[in-house]
Order: C-alpha cells, then sequence, then structure tokens
C-alpha cells in the first residue's frame, strides 16, 4: 500500500512508519513539529532524547519521503493527497493533550480549531480527489467519559419510550482535547453518511513503553513524555520512581484507564490497516485493558523493587482535573479481535524496560524534574 501518515514525527506516527517500511509498504509522512515546539512552550522535553526527522530518515535508508506542513492548513492537504494518492491515510496530526487544552482560551481555541479543521480538510480533499482511500483517524477512549453503564464499540441497541432505535453512543468527553476528537467522531460518522468514504475511528487508550521489534532493529528511538501536559499516567510514574520520589497519584486513585501498550498499538493500527472498511465508518475500541491509577502506581512501584530491592513511596495528591473519582468502567474491544489482534506486551513485560531506558537517560530526567508536578488545573 500507499500509506501516509500525518503526525509521522510523533509517539505513535514513528513506530508505526518503521513498522510499515518492514512490511514493503510505500511510506509517506507529513508533520510540522508541533509536539517538538509545543512542548518547549511548557518548559519540557522527550525524556529519551529523539533523532531530528532528517536524521531519522538516513537511519531507515531514505524509505520514508517526508512532508513539512500543517494539516490544518487546507492547501497543503489537497496537494499533498493529490502528489502522492494513497491507499490509506492515518490521521494522527492532533494537539494530543488534554491539559495542553486545559491551560488557557488560546490553548483551547488552539486544539479545538485546529483538530476539527484538520480532519474536516482531508475529508472534504478525499472526497475530491479519492474517495476510495482509507481514512484511519486516531481518537480517543476519553471521548466516551466515564457513564454508569458499559461502553460498546460506538454503537448501542436503545429503547426509549417503547421504541428501540441503533445509536452513536454518546460521547461525554471531559477536556476541550476530548470534545475536538467528539466533534471529529462526529464529522467522519456524517461523511460516511453522505459521501459513503471509508473510515476507521480509532478510540485508543493509554499507550505506554519505549520501544517496539523496529526501534530495537533501527536504534531509533520514539519520544517519550513525562511532563504534566504531555506525559501520561504511566510515564510520570516511571519518571518519579527512578529520580526517587514519590508517585503523585491524582485524587483519590479509583479512576480508571483503557490501557495497551506501544508494541500492541502499532500491531492493531497495521491490523486495521489491512482490514479497511467498504463504504463503512467502522469504530474501534483500541486497548487491552484498564485499570486503576492505584493500580498503576503499584505496579511501577512492585517492578521499581525487583529491578533495585528499593522501596518508592505512593502518596496522594488533590486531582487537578474534574473528573469522578470513583466510577464504573467497563468498555468493549471486540472489533480488534476479530480482525486477528492478539497482546503481544503486558504491563508487568514493559514497565522494567521503561524503567531501564529512562535510568539510561536520567540526566535528560533531572533536568525534566520540574516539569512533572501539575500546574494546569481544569477549574481555575
Amino acid at each position: 500500500m500507499k500509506v501516509l501518515i500525518l503526525g509521522i514525527d510523533g509517539y505513535i506516527g514513528f513506530p508505526l512508519a518503521l513498522r510499515l517500511i518492514d512490511q514493503g509498504h510505500e511510506v509517506y509522512g507529513a508533520d510540522n513539529f508541533y509536539t517538538r515546539k509545543r512542548s518547549r512552550k511548557v518548559n519540557a522535553d522527550s525524556a529519551i532524547k529523539i533523532d531530528s526527522m532528517n536524521e531519522r530518515i538516513k537511519k531507515t535508508g531514505n524509505k520514508i519521503k517526508f512532508y513539512y506542513g500543517d494539516v490544518s492548513n487546507p492547501k497543503f492537504i489537497y496537494d499533498l493527497i493529490k502528489n502522492i494518492m494513497p491507499d490509506a491515510i492515518v490521521h494522527l496530526g492532533e494537539q494530543r493533550s488534554a491539559p495542553y487544552s486545559m491551560i488557557s482560551l488560546d490553548t483551547a481555541n488552539e486544539t479545538l480549531i485546529k483538530n476539527i479543521k484538520s480532519t474536516m480538510n482531508i475529508i472534504y480533499a478525499v472526497k475530491d480527489i479519492k474517495k476510495d482511500i482509507h481514512i484511519v483517524k486516531l481518537g480517543s477512549m476519553g471521548e466516551y467519559g466515564t457513564p454508569n453503564i458499559d461502553i460498546p464499540e460506538g454503537f448501542f441497541n436503545i429503547e426509549y419510550h417503547g421504541r428501540s432505535d441503533y445509536l452513536p453512543f454518546p460521547r461525554m468527553g471531559q477536556s476541550w482535547y476530548h470534545m475536538s476528537k467528539v466533534h471529529d467522531s462526529y464529522n467522519l460518522m456524517l461523511a460516511n453518511k453522505i459521501w459513503g468514504l471509508n473510515i476507521s475511528d480509532v478510540m485508543q487508550g493509554v499507550v505506554y513503553g519505549t520501544r517496539t521489534g523496529e526501534i530495537n532493529k533501527y536504534n531509533l528511538n520514539t519520544r517519550f513524555d513525562i511532563d504534566e501536559i504531555y506525559g501520561t499516567v504511566l510515564n510520570r510514574f516511571a519518571s518519579q520512581a527512578i529520580l526517587g520520589i514519590p508517585l503523585t497519584v491524582y485524587g483519590q486513585g479509583n479512576q480508571k484507564r483503557a490501557f495497551l501498550s506501544l508494541e500492541d498499538s502499532i500491531t492493531c493500527l497495521n491490523l486495521i490497516l489491512n482490514n479497511p472498511p467498504h463504504n463503512e465508518y467502522r469504530v474501534y475500541n483500541q486497548f487491552d485493558e484498564y485499570y486503576s491509577l492505584n493500580y498503576i502506581a503499584g505496579a511501577v512501584a512492585k517492578n521499581y523493587k525487583s529491578l533495585t530491592g528499593t522501596d518508592i513511596e505512593v502518596s496522594h495528591i488533590d486531582d487537578p482535573r474534574i473528573e469522578s473519582q470513583d466510577h464504573y468502567y467497563n468498555p468493549a474491544n471486540e472489533n480488534l479481535k476479530k480482525i486477528g489482534y492478539r497482546r503481544q506486551r503486558s504491563l508487568d513485560d514493559e514497565i522494567p524496560v521503561i524503567l531501564s531506558d529512562l535510568e539510561n537517560n536520567k540526566k535528560r530526567l533531572i533536568k525534566l524534574r520540574d516539569s512533572i508536578m501539575p500546574k494546569t488545573k481544569w477549574n481555575k
């Protein structure tokens, strides 16, 4: 296939490119390096050193054709698709942080406007240029929020006042970032209804890990963020363990999240690319297991002690977010299993590798130490 990855410089985008290269696909990528720029804007950086895009391309034998540009610019997207005429587009080119979207009016508007525009640009460009392109859009499990019922994959059967229907499951995003993803999902759904576009909407859980088989093969790292804006919960806990400071759990710690390893995330996206829909809007809940924050903290502390013989303290701090502290959570993920997904890496497989890689980058962690604790608060 010809695969165009928007946001190829990112945590998911670059390992996916390596996987596709190894499988013999033609890989094209676009990025404007906003994550690198935004990260510096909040006094943070990748905890693991990453090469420039030029160096990355050289080390892969120049197998990636790269384009610099902003996905929210319609001319850039139209020109890109006309030039490449891809079979599939993997859309990872959006502002990806819930805390960033909650910093201020400016960051909220930036997140909503740029994210929604980027997806709309892709929809119209595909409709106008090559309608059979498979659009793989990375959404978020956070779109669903934490309803007090089971979470299906996109749609569910409902009865109300004696009538029944099959409807989109209500989305209840808890940040402007998540609401931008909700808008994307409904816009993609409508684009399929009107024009029959081929769409896979991926509700991805929290991804953890520093390595895939291809990262090891090419000796090319992907970014790994630990700060309060871009760092995910496991990343922050692992970095705190290496720094020898308490693991700071937000609130009571009973909040549940869906998780999967980086290796499994790339495998899932690869499976989705190899199983395109035909005139269909298809939803995948892309995760492996779900855990509470307390469980994640305990798993990091357990693995840290196993590696070092040292106990690490787990503490609780005020939750900077507005979220339910103790809630029901039972999402489905059957659609991925139907196309062949089976877990390859578990939480306990990955945590020791993460801790080892962070120990090898401890000097960078020390410089980033002040960026870990939350400063962005939803209610401010």
